[in-house]
């Protein structure tokens, strides 16, 4: 059974037997749901948009922005420690659950095995997609690809042995990050920098690095004139953005959920991307840029 129909026969279940409406209880109202969020600026502002989005419907919430990596803020959701957090499919499948790669990676296949696998091996479940895809690339700067012919990730083969490569604090050693390149494309850097995404990018903006594993949704790609190269032998898999939580917690808690899942393919990549702009460039607060968006697509109240 796919886990969209199993939270709608959760909430229907609470509903009938409490003879309840999805409007939360006073007792609701005192608990404090938290939602946490990785090291960087996406995942900051999609966790104060779900903070919000629940504060508009009445409840308390606590965000814990910067959580950490992956296994932090997972190993935090399955011990209770947060309540909810923004996930990735592509992370979902080959980190958490340790599924092999696919010969062809298929958006869907992904979701669909990343669904059952987390339902399965931990009673995570998947409340929604956001509508985005957040993809792993390798980016190099514009005018070094123009001088050197290079546009797809192969290209790299013959310059990799002189290359330094800036990734972020989980690419360089997870499964289907670097060691996929390497694997599929059979060539190493000379040398890797791991560090948090915003000293990544300025590393590469300050040619300390030569290449970096961007992010499809960043606008620094443009802003420091970077040239995403195409994954030609389709080692990275798809990273589609995913709001998850315990099933424990939807079942306990099933107006929160009716409550997220306004959130349902809202966001696009574009619109993401506007986003993330405007927390780099224009420097504005993470719950700002949040809350000016659910206020523009009618979500919560100005």
């Amino acid at each position: 059974m796919r886990t969209n129909i199993l939270i709608a026969l959760l909430v229907s279940i609470a509903v009938l037997s409490s003879g309840c409406t999805q409007i939360p209880s006073d007792d609701t109202n005192e608990k404090t749901i938290v939602i946490g969020s990785k090291q960087f600026q996406e995942s900051y502002i999609l966790a104060h948009m779900t903070s919000l989005l629940l504060e508009d419907s009445g409840y308390k919430t606590d965000v814990k922005a910067g959580l950490g990596g992956t296994f932090v803020n997972y190993e935090a959701l399955k011990q209770g420690q947060i309540n909810a957090y923004i996930e990735y499919t592509g992370t979902a499948y080959s980190q958490i659950l340790k599924k092999p790669a696919l010969d062809v990676w298929d958006p869907e296949v992904v979701y669909e095995e990343a669904e059952k696998g987390l339902l399965e091996q931990d009673g995570v479940i998947i409340v929604n997609k956001l509508g985005f895809e957040d993809a792993y690339a390798i980016a190099v700067k514009k005018d070094w690809a123009e001088a050197n012919n290079v546009s797809k990730i192969s290209d790299l083969e013959m310059h990799a042995m002189e290359m330094t490569i800036g990734t972020d604090p989980e690419f360089a050693s997870r499964e289907d990050g670097l060691p996929q390149i390497e694997e599929v494309y059979g060539f190493i850097f000379m040398d890797y920098k791991q560090t948090v995404a915003t000293i990544m990018y300025e590393a590469i903006k300050n040619d300390e690095v030569d290449a970096i594993s961007a992010y499809t949704t960043d606008t620094r790609n443009d802003l420091f004139d970077l040239k995403i190269l195409k994954d030609d032998k389709n080692a990275l898999p798809p990273y589609d953005a995913i709001l998850i939580v315990t099933e424990e917690f939807a079942s306990e808690n099933p107006d929160v959920i009716t409550v997220l899942n306004k959130l349902d393919g809202k966001i696009d990549q574009d619109t993401m991307r506007s986003m993330n702009y405007q927390y780099d460039v224009d420097k504005k607060d993470a719950r700002d840029i949040a809350r000016e968006f659910l206020v523009e697509q009618g979500l919560i109240e100005g």
